[in-house]
């Protein structure tokens, strides 16, 4: 909460020094009749008693101060480049929204906005395991089949829903003789195939049509496999899911990324922490200004303000980097360019991982 004059009038009533004590009522600290606030705990020294009004000024007054931080966070954030990360690190911070904050309320709303501006067609579900009576039938298919030719055992042709032999059938038994590898790639073959053939989706019913173990790791490798099928054909339901999860992943990303400007600049006298906090300034004002180009794309029905915020976000980023690491034009321009040539690498092994972990648990 801000004090003195910033405060709005009608709130200014308890701080009156008529209302002044000599003792905190929250934590009994002495204190002299100057003192507007406790010095041990920060309440406001005043002994008036709550009024009816005392309890919504005091919480538009909570919000107008916060109102206050946020607006002028943002100002300098994209006026100044690198000027808060500069301020915030020498201990000008109650001026400020904590940077940690500030950049989840603007991935947030960023996420909000691309996600309303970007709605994907969604995906019709067709389920042609229309019911138990032809998942019986394609059971019955494979189990008629071994009776009449105990040979096929080893391969054994399955049909696809046309009647006509496509696939073959690799007992599990015989997987246990290739490599891993190997043996990992015909599984998912046989897994793939039979899918295309009964379109089953339920992993037990599958092994057991298979006549495979039912072990978790073959009912999570043919429910992948499943996903796989399905995601080749409809790549929306995946990229759905995995944009959903991007909040979470950018926000693991950037305390990476910051260890490697920490290494870049080890000889300036800066701690990790405080890479850090320039690192989230900086994605948050990406995400603030993407946003923008986001609201003026759906508007205007073009890709043109992507293009802008991406020039314009590239000269503030040269800039933070300027003031915030005090350097000259040269050792900014190198240290800009190899910093830069870090990120992609990192955002490209960081999406690589992460569509892997999305695809695995999905």
């Amino acid at each position: 909460m801000e004090k003195g004059n910033n405060l709005p009038t009608i709130y200014k009533e308890r701080h009156k020094l008529k209302y002044r004590n000599t003792e905190c009522l929250n934590c009994y600290h002495p204190l002299d009749i100057s003192d507007e606030f406790c010095p041990n705990c920060g309440q406001l020294n005043s002994t008036k008693k709550l009024a009816f009004n005392d309890f919504f000024n005091e919480f538009f007054a909570g919000i107008f101060a916060y109102d206050s931080r946020f607006y002028r966070t943002l100002g300098i954030l994209l006026f100044k480049p690198g000027k808060i990360s500069k301020d915030y690190i020498e201990g000008k911070r109650v001026r400020y929204a904590n940077p940690y904050r500030f950049y989840l309320s603007a991935s947030i709303i960023f996420f909000l906005l691309w996600s309303a501006t970007h709605q994907l067609e969604a995906p019709v579900e067709i389920d042609r395991e229309d019911s138990l009576e032809q998942r019986r039938e394609a059971d019955s298919i494979l189990a008629d089949q071994r009776l009449e030719n105990p040979a096929l055992d080893v391969i054994l042709p399955t049909l696809d829903t046309t009647g006509t032999q496509t696939v073959e059938y690799i007992p599990e038994k015989d997987l246990d003789t290739m490599s891993y590898f190997n043996a990992r790639f015909k599984q998912w073959q046989v897994f793939s195939d039979h899918y295309k053939s009964t379109e089953m989706r339920n992993a037990k019913a599958a092994l057991d049509s298979l006549n495979y173990s039912q072990t978790g790791f073959n009912q999570w490798y043919y429910k992948k496999t499943v996903d796989a099928e399905r995601f080749s054909s409809d790549s929306d339901l995946f990229w759905n899911y995995f944009t959903s999860k991007l909040p979470f992943i950018i926000f693991f990303y950037l305390p990476v990324f910051a260890l490697f400007i920490w290494l870049l600049y080890l000889r300036r006298p800066f701690t990790y922490m405080e890479h850090l906090i320039f690192t989230f300034h900086n994605q948050t004002t990406w995400f603030v200004l993407y946003g923008i180009a986001v609201g003026f794309n759906s508007i205007l029905n073009t890709g043109t303000a992507t293009w802008i915020a991406t020039l314009v976000f590239g000269f503030y980023l040269y800039k933070a980097f300027r003031r915030f690491y005090g350097q000259g034009r040269v050792k900014t321009i190198l240290k800009f360019i190899i910093i830069n040539i870090i990120f992609f690498i990192l955002a490209v092994v960081a999406a690589g991982f992460s569509l892997l972990a999305s695809f695995a648990i999905y």
